[in-house]
Parts: structure tokens; C-alpha cells; sequence
């Protein structure tokens, strides 16, 4: 992994050599990476539940809605911004996700350098655990309880913040790939009906 400068990372403690050492940790710069990630599918997968939700309160099926079925289907069109927004909204998500996941399955070729940054390694188990497990199953509550301890011996991971300017930043380009590919499709589904 390329070092580069995180955007979450302030280092805690009295030791400035230690907190220079702990920056320049790859696995420090992972954990943000993947907290951001993690973050920005968050943020998507809201979008996409608020465009179903849409969709569910107001499907445009006659009987389901009080309205006549041509006010309806304007309805929704126009509380979608369109009817490819909730399949965008989805991919984005999606692609979102899979960059997560891909920071997560490079965990074991990073490094630590530092206590902080096995700590770090530790804190993206134990979150991707919460993701897709059971948090009681062995050796989740042992790996937490080990998590535990170090952050008792050596502090918890440092606290940072993310800019709002990296954050629309970050959604635009899941959602922009998430565009081209949903219009990809339709393209694909129009050839597919006229020939």
C-alpha cells in the first residue's frame, strides 16, 4: 500500500516521536481508508432506503394507492427524479461496499509499525465482524476482549474527522460510476427489445 497522508489521523498521547511513528503506520492509513469507505456506503445505502421507501409508499399499482394509476406513475417519477435513480442509487451503494471490502481483504498484506497500528488492524476485524457475523461466536468476544486490553495499555485509535469536501467527493464518484453503469444496462435492455 502506498503511504499517503491520512485525513483522519491526529496521534494521542505525550510522546511526539511516537506520534510521528504512529502517522506514518500503513496500517493506521488502511483503517482510515476503510473507516471512509465503510462511511461513504453508509451514506448511500440511506439514499437507496429513502428512494424505496418512495417507491413502497406510493408503487403506482392501482388498489395500493388512492390515486389514479397515470397520477401515481407521475408521482413517483417525480419523487424519484426519474425511474433509473433507485437502480443508480443502488449500484452506488454496491460499488461503494465492494471498495470496503476490498481495503478489508488487504488487510493481511499490511504492516503495522506500531502499537496503534495493531490496535488499528484489531478495530477493522472486530468492525467487519459486525458487519457480517455473530459478535458472540468464538473468537469474536476473545479478539474484542484482546482489543480491550490494548487500548487499556496503549489508548484507542485516534480520533479524526472527515472533511465534507472528500465525503461528496467520495459519494459523487460511486455515484457517477454507478450512472454509466445503470445506463450501460439500459443501453444492453434496449438492444436486447429491439432486436
Amino acid at each position: 500500500m502506498a503511504a499517503k497522508k491520512s485525513t483522519v489521523l491526529a496521534a494521542t498521547g505525550d510522546d511526539t516521536e511516537l506520534q510521528r511513528g504512529a502517522l506514518r503506520d500503513p496500517a493506521l492509513l488502511l483503517v482510515s481508508d476503510w473507516q471512509m469507505a465503510r462511511y461513504i456506503s453508509l451514506l448511500l445505502c440511506r439514499v437507496q432506503q429513502r428512494l424505496e421507501s418512495q417507491i413502497m409508499v406510493n408503487p403506482g399499482i392501482q388498489g395500493l394507492t388512492p390515486d389514479s394509476p397515470a397520477g401515481v406513475q407521475d408521482q413517483t417519477a417525480l419523487a424519484l427524479g426519474g425511474r433509473w435513480d433507485y437502480a443508480v442509487a443502488r449500484e452506488a451503494e454496491v460499488l461503494a461496499m465492494t471498495e470496503a471490502l476490498k481495503l478489508q481483504d488487504s488487510l493481511p498484506e499490511v504492516a503495522a509499525t506500531s502499537l496503534i497500528g495493531v490496535i488499528a488492524k484489531l478495530e477493522m476485524i472486530v468492525g467487519a465482524d459486525r458487519d457480517i457475523g455473530d459478535p458472540t461466536d468464538f473468537p469474536w468476544p476473545h479478539i474484542a476482549s484482546v482489543l480491550d486490553d490494548l487500548k487499556a495499555i496503549a489508548g484507542s485509535l485516534p480520533v479524526g474527522s472527515r472533511s465534507r469536501e472528500r465525503t461528496r467527493s467520495d459519494v459523487a464518484k460511486h455515484w457517477e460510476s454507478a450512472v454509466k453503469l445503470v445506463a450501460a444496462l439500459k443501453e444492453e435492455d434496449a438492444a436486447e427489445f429491439s432486436g
